[in-house]
């Protein structure tokens, strides 16, 4: 009988002892940590996988159907080049400024007879056309493109003028026809939203007065922009 007491004490004053909770280490922690680094590795690399491709399991028979999208992409273009440039839509940028040059050096009789041509019309190129030709090509698809040409009101030999009037120039292509002097445009011919088109603008000079002697330069810029 005591010793069933003494067992019964015994056990009641071991339930009674705090029991000892053991608290986390550091270690435990790092582990932790690593897991959940891991976790989101797994997950980063796989999402994009998960988000871009299709797959489909069929067991028997049927078709098994995964598709793929292709893309193309294709920034807006504009370029226009004229003289040496017009080959340049793969190079870019091309800084060469052509010249058309009209001589009378060897019939200055004809000086100021209208309509009377220069005895040689050149080029600083050297490989145009010749008689005042020029090769030019316009590229853009992102809708209408439209060429203005600007420049001044003469051509200048110090002191002395030559009225940028007395110059002219056409085209031989209609889709790409040349924008007249001081402020002219030209739209050449659209296809969907894409324009493509080369042509020869031939520069012709009117020899209507009888300027001094000289050499006589003025410069024409064309501008190509779209709507």
């Amino acid at each position: 009988m005591n010793t069933r007491n003494g067992l019964q004490n015994r056990a009641t004053l071991a339930s009674k002892v705090p029991q000892q909770k053991c608290s986390p280490t550091s270690e435990d922690f790092d582990v932790k940590r690593n897991l959940l680094l891991k976790s989101a590795l797994a997950l980063a690399i796989a999402s994009p996988l998960m988000a871009s491709a299709e797959s489909s399991l069929v067991t028997g028979s049927g078709s098994a159907v995964a598709r793929l999208d292709l893309q193309v992409i294709i920034p807006g273009v504009l370029f226009l080049g004229v003289g040496t440039g017009h080959e340049q839509v793969a190079n870019g940028n091309m800084p060469t400024v052509d010249a058309i040059i009209f001589d009378y050096t060897t019939n200055a009789d004809q000086v100021g007879l209208t309509g009377s041509p220069a005895g040689a019309i050149y080029d600083t190129n050297g490989g145009f056309l010749g008689n005042g030709a020029v090769p030019v090509r316009v590229f853009g698809n992102n809708g209408q493109v439209t060429i203005t040409a600007t420049n001044p009101t003469t051509l200048n030999n110090g002191s002395d003028t030559i009225p940028f009037s007395d110059m002219s120039v056409v085209s031989d292509n209609p889709n790409l026809p040349a924008p007249g002097f001081s402020g002219g445009t030209s739209q050449p011919v659209l296809a969907g939203r894409v324009t493509n088109h080369t042509a020869n603008w031939t520069y012709s000079y009117a020899n209507s007065t009888a300027p001094a002697a000289g050499t006589y330069t003025g410069r024409v810029t064309y501008t190509a922009s779209t709507l």
